[in-house]
């Protein structure tokens, strides 16, 4: 499968786009039983709601041990970290032969998956779940340039009151201040010019099997989760093979799959 000229346009000006029932009922389901599973018996390594709430901005951008603290241990998850690992079905769907024509459109390079950042399975767990503010993706991360994405699979319905993603679209090539984000670069809403640019977001309903793909730099936020059922989801993230993880730092620490050239 491969993108329409007008769908690599709409993606070039807006960052993101949505591909509706991308992925089949059956993955998804055999997907999201064994993310329970998991996610039951807190199958390390995780990330809870209190690690995200209160680690530091340089915790994130160089710890490479994902593993939860002690202080973490009773603490709602968030995350389920470095799933490519952990069990063959989740492995298959990120080197899913189908969308690599696709991502390797929007990066105009070689396709690679990179270990070290998202490679995850999302919870939005109900009543306790926080929301997730403004931020770009590429905050934490340390490569060569910015020639990155993210792949987001729905494994049930997503709509406002479970915490489905928001976009502003066109800002991954939006220029920013340092002063317009705070001191964990999170997008400030207490801003005048920042609202005007909040203003503009979007998002869109998603059911099980569609998958939104869209740029590092793209500002995106979810709600908490104010229903009665988790919200769960899988992203990982790919870069195109030219772009370099720097030395040294947490985007260097793990591996990286190399998918080759699918449109030769």
């Amino acid at each position: 499968m491969e993108l329409t000229q007008k769908q690599l346009d709409f993606f070039d000006k807006n960052g993101f786009i949505l591909l509706k029932d991308f992925a089949s009922k059956k993955e998804c389901k055999a997907i999201l039983e064994i993310a329970k599973v998991h996610l039951k018996y807190r199958i390390e390594p995780i990330e809870t709601e209190l690690g995200y709430d209160k680690k530091s901005k340089d915790f994130r951008t160089n710890e490479s041990d994902y593993k939860s603290l002690d202080f973490e241990q009773e603490a709602p998850i968030r995350r389920l970290r470095q799933v490519y690992s952990r069990d063959v079905i989740f492995k298959n769907w990120m080197e899913n032969k189908e969308i690599r024509p696709i991502l390797q459109q929007v990066l105009k390079d070689d396709v690679t998956i990179t270990l070290a950042h998202h490679n995850s399975i999302m919870t939005k767990l109900p009543k306790i779940s926080t929301q997730t503010r403004w931020h770009q993706d590429r905050r934490y991360w340390r490569y060569s340039d910015d020639n990155l994405v993210s792949i987001w699979l729905a494994l049930d319905k997503e709509y406002e009151n479970n915490g489905v993603l928001e976009f502003i679209p066109g800002s991954h090539k939006m220029h920013f201040s340092k002063e317009q984000f705070d001191e964990k670069e999170y997008f400030r809403e207490d801003l005048e010019k920042n609202s005007e640019i909040i203003a503009t977001k979007v998002s869109k309903k998603l059911k099980r099997g569609d998958v939104v793909i869209f740029h590092s730099l793209l500002l995106h936020r979810a709600n908490k989760n104010d229903t009665k059922k988790p919200k769960i989801s899988f992203v990982y993230t790919v870069k195109g093979s030219q772009t370099q993880a720097i030395g040294g730092t947490r985007s260097s620490a793990y591996d990286e799959i190399y998918l080759g050239d699918t449109l030769s």
